[in-house]
């Protein structure tokens, strides 16, 4: 204890009038130096993919947001989750008896037959749900038992038929819930925990903020009682953990997309050893967004990795790259591109000799918030390995209104046009910012960054020792 108020007090801290103060004030600190630790803990790099055109779906559910209505049906609502490569099941609808054997009859038995109104939220509360039926007796009777029970418990309620789904039977599997929701102070706020019927009563859930990637999504899952059966426990097999991070992704990428969502319930998820799968959905619409032009991602605490950047280009000599935003996972890539430099390029880049082989260093080079920096790699594909050849990074002040540029190329690869195509492609990103001014850095003794500086109208002088060149251009 007495070790813990030295340390505090050698911190600058001020002392406490009691010793379990102080040591409140030390367990604090621990705390909050292995939150940091764990929250800069390198990611995998999880291939996360969305083949579809954002914007032409965004076209596609636009008029559906637009009809007033504030709760999607599970239909609409499983379709905006595949669109983003959620799995589902598929609901039909079926207004009388018939025809909800004919669809039984053309999907196959066994099926499920659950409410159709949008009206009800919890379809289990009313009995609207019934599971594993196995023939057309089942199916008559189960549609007649769900239609009187919901005119008993709901009256009040409209209702539309019921709807048919296959009956998804997994050995070993473990229903999770997911779920999306608007916070007034934190904006939308994801989750994740046990589901099914006893999701409230347990109440195993950890929150996050989207987007999210591949070591934050760990992280919640790794925070719930059910994570040890997750990794599988005596006989039970571990589940498809990798596969339920990706989901957990690719649903907070969606939810970053669609401000008009207010609330959004994936519950039960179905997660076993070898797929994951969502057996009911739910969408709540913002009625004070849906119509509106908001700022991109204002509803959210933290900006979305900015796919807008990627993007390709090529070479005089005709060879084609990458252009994209840095990640996270971009650290290994990160220590590559610094290994294929000379210390003269690594003097000229960062003006000064560093250890820059650690992870806390690299965390302040691949762990950016987009809102005020953007960092873009110049890749290239040789043998399906991908090999970072340069980095050009902006950093806006607070007032977004003065961006500061620096370059780094690997030396092989220096004299090529790879320098001019990537800080021509920042200024491009600096113009669509609205930023007012860039300024640079760099040594007189880098003539061929000063050259690209000239090309691009900078204005250029010495600084008073002589060993800084400062470059600054106007752009408004």
């Amino acid at each position: 204890m007495r070790e813990g108020i030295r340390i505090l007090n050698e911190a600058g801290i001020p002392s406490y009038t009691t010793p379990e103060q102080a040591v409140r004030a030390f367990m604090t600190l621990v705390t909050y130096s292995r939150n940091l630790e764990i929250l800069f803990q390198t990611p995998k790099d999880v291939p996360v993919q969305f083949p579809l055109d954002r914007k032409k779906l965004r076209l596609q559910f636009e008029p559906i947001f637009n009809n007033r209505e504030p709760i999607l049906s599970e239909g609409v609502s499983k379709t905006l989750l595949e669109a983003y490569g959620i799995p589902v099941t598929k609901p039909q609808p079926a207004t009388t008896v018939e025809e909800a054997k004919k669809i039984a009859r053309q999907i196959g038995y066994p099926v499920v037959l659950k409410i159709l109104s949008s009206d009800i939220t919890h379809k289990t509360d009313v009995g609207g749900v019934a599971l594993n039926l196995s023939d057309e007796s089942m199916v008559h009777f189960a549609f007649e038992r769900i239609i009187n029970n919901t005119k008993v418990k709901l009256p009040s309620a409209r209702v539309d038929g019921v709807t048919v789904q296959p009956m998804i039977r997994e050995k070993d599997a473990i229903e999770m819930i997911l779920g999306t929701k608007k916070d007034p102070v934190f904006g939308t706020v994801i989750m994740v925990g046990l589901g099914g019927t006893a999701a409230e009563l347990f109440g195993d859930r950890a929150l996050g903020f989207p987007p999210l990637n591949e070591r934050l999504a760990h992280r919640m899952l790794e925070s719930l009682k059910v994570w040890p059966l997750l990794k599988g426990y005596r006989n039970h097999p571990p589940a498809n953990v990798d596969r339920l991070v990706e989901i957990l992704i690719r649903l907070s990428y969606l939810v970053a997309d669609y401000p008009e969502i207010k609330e959004l319930d994936v519950n039960p998820l179905l997660v076993s050893p070898e797929n994951v799968i969502a057996l009911d959905a739910r969408v709540i619409l913002d009625q004070d967004v849906v119509g509106k032009q908001i700022k991109p991602y204002s509803h959210l605490a933290l900006r979305p990795y900015p796919e807008e950047y990627v993007t390709s280009k090529k070479l005089k000599d005709g060879t084609e790259l990458t252009f994209r935003p840095i990640k996270p996972e971009d650290e290994p890539m990160w220590y590559d591109l610094l290994r294929s430099c000379s210390r003269e390029s690594i003097y000229q880049r960062f003006r000064y000799f560093f250890h820059w082989e650690s992870h806390e260093v690299a965390t302040r080079y691949c762990f950016i918030d987009y809102d005020r920096e953007i960092a873009i790699v110049a890749e290239l594909e040789e043998e399906g390995k991908r090999r970072p050849l340069g980095v050009g990074r902006l950093i806006a002040d607070p007032d977004h209104e003065t961006v500061e540029f620096a370059i780094l190329i690997a030396d092989d690869w220096q004299n090529k046009g790879l320098g001019s195509v990537l800080t021509s492609y920042c200024f491009e990103i600096a113009e669509k910012w609205g930023l007012k001014k860039i300024v640079a850095q760099t040594t007189p003794d880098n003539p061929r960054m000063i050259a690209v500086f000239k090309r691009y109208g900078f204005e250029i002088k010495l600084d008073s020792t002589g060993t800084v060149v400062e470059v600054v251009k106007t752009l408004r």
